[in-house]
């Protein structure tokens, strides 16, 4: 559809900064602050720039910038001018970028100087790129098939261009997978998707105009985007964090009096490990989980250094951005749990003829409503697998879709979900079904060990037997006597395999992928 006149603008960019007042401070980036007045100027500017460069309704744009002002900007405006944004992790090189680009045939890139020969290197074969944008310098003579654009010019004083006419459901975002289980995807969602689930997480975490939230995770990940879209909507104020060693977190904690932080596992871990002066934890309100089950004994670390802290532990899919958390008053009763469904949204644990399963019951999370993506980016294909109607909607005149999540669950009598593992990851052995979970939390319960990853690999006699890669100082004899006390002999690991540290993927996750390689290889 072309874009028509008349009708109501409705984008994400206007559910997500309007409760922000003038003078309430909304971006942090290292000695620069900017009000909400100052965000919404600049988004204006730089999405008329877009307007301007030619740019038009569901138009993609790849953002591939480290976490600054300029590219949560670039995020808004390319949403505020009608054009969908594909952000992209700055870790990334020239063929996983190339892919990306080729693949939502992106009209334009947003990127840095530093980062533009990387960039240019990757989207030299992509025909769909018309214009390369580059915070932080006034560019030479283009090269390649592209307009170059400064973006100063781009958000400089031109001609006003008319605002995209968009509705809630045209497309926003495109959110690609790290492609952990095979070529990355991109995840399709909606100007509603993108408000949905920025009120859904604001709603449960609590969040005011008080707080001072710090981005630390990648925007290209569903749960770093929602760092920023979540403080956004709430009228908070948000740090961006680009760090090498998490002791620079503990730093900005302290200096901007930080009151809501979010990670991965890994770098919970890694944080257990700081030094958490006085100054950097008093202020701290929540802090959650996401992208993987925290140990333990990483939980009850973190609530030692953060006592007046409520901690949420949370699960979600980039098809679905939020699913469930576990209300922080339940963590002593059910520290196992995954909690139950986020707002405006319907969780369930159905078997594979969508019945649900009755308590203790095995079968596949299944999430309904507002937040659950459009599908895949050109890839009918895999949308049909896991984008399919919702248990129980074939009388409807037009059956809801539902994410299929492929991971494997239970609830209990009193509707709290726990988590089992990934359906792909399951371990099937001696007739079992294990958990690589199970097998990574009993490594874990030893307190023998910094960081572990099971996975399975082929057996003749058992179908398959259990890996175990760990970090930390100790021998294999020790800890697998410890690990005898924890679980049965079926789920002891064949192998044991000890590195210095376990890869992580560009998201801060653990790279499950990279790991099997390493050991496999």
């Amino acid at each position: 559809m072309s874009d028509t006149p008349g009708g109501t603008v409705v984008t994400s960019v206007d559910g997500l900064i309007g409760r922000g007042g003038p003078g309430r401070p909304a971006l942090t980036f290292q000695d620069t602050t900017i009000d909400y007045a100052e965000l919404g100027r600049r988004v204006s500017r730089a999405a008329a720039g877009l307007r301007r460069l030619g740019l038009r309704r569901g138009d993609r744009v790849v953002v591939c910038m480290e976490k600054r002002i300029e590219t949560v900007v670039a995020l808004l405006a390319v949403s505020a001018s009608g054009c969908v944004f594909v952000p992209v992790n700055p870790a990334y090189k020239a063929p996983q970028i190339g892919h990306i680009v080729d693949d939502c045939a992106a009209t334009a890139v947003i990127t840095t100087a530093e980062r533009r020969p990387t960039v240019c290197s990757a989207v030299e074969a992509a025909k769909s790129v018309e214009h390369v944008v580059v915070v932080g310098e006034t560019p030479a003579a283009p090269g390649g098939h592209w307009r170059t654009t400064g973006w100063d010019e781009l958000t400089g004083p031109g001609a006003d261009e008319p605002a995209a006419r968009v509705i809630d459901t045209d497309l926003a975002a495109i959110l690609y997978t790290s492609g952990s289980t095979g070529s990355p995807k991109g995840v399709v969602l909606s100007h509603r998707n993108l408000i949905a689930g920025a009120e859904s997480v604001a709603t449960y975490l609590g969040n005011t105009t008080d707080d001072v939230i710090l981005a630390a995770l990648p925007l290209s990940f569903d749960a770093g985007l929602s760092q920023v879209t979540t403080a956004l909507y709430a009228g908070a104020h948000v740090v961006l964090a680009n760090y090498l060693l998490p002791v620079e977190l503990v730093r900005l904690c302290a200096r901007h009096r930080v009151t809501g932080l979010t990670g991965v596992p890994p770098l919970w871990m890694q944080l257990t490990g700081c030094r958490w002066p006085e100054e950097a934890a008093a202020h701290l309100r929540y802090f959650a989980n996401t992208g993987g089950r925290m140990p333990r004994s990483t939980l009850d670390r973190l609530r030692e250094l953060f006592p007046a802290a409520r901690p949420y532990l949370m699960y979600g899919l980039t098809e679905a951005f939020r699913a469930t958390y576990l209300d922080p008053d339940e963590v002593d009763r059910r520290p196992d749990s995954i909690g139950k469904a986020v707002p405006n949204a319907e969780v369930a644990v159905v078997r594979p003829d969508g019945t649900v399963c009755d308590p203790h019951e095995h079968g596949e999370i299944v999430q309904r409503g507002a937040l659950v993506a459009q599908g895949y980016w050109n890839d009918p294909g895999r949308t049909a697998e896991r984008f399919r109607p919702a248990p129980g909607a074939s009388g409807a005149v037009r059956a809801e879709l539902a994410v299929w999540s492929g991971d494997s669950a239970y609830r209990d009598e009193d509707g709290f979900l726990y988590f089992v593992g990934r359906d792909d990851e399951m371990i099937k052995t001696s007739g079992y079904r294990v958990s690589p979970t199970e097998i990574e939390e009993a490594a874990y319960a030893t307190g023998l060990v910094g960081e572990a990853v099971a996975f399975g690999v082929p057996d003749e006699r058992l179908g398959q037997h259990a890996v175990l890669v760990v970090s930390g100082d100790t021998t294999e004899s020790a800890l697998r006597r410890a690990m005898e006390e924890q679980v049965p002999r079926y789920m002891m690991p064949r192998r044991v395999v000890f590195q210095d540290r376990l890869p992580v993927s560009p998201n801060g996750k653990f790279d499950r992928v990279a790991i099997r390689r390493t050991v496999t290889s």
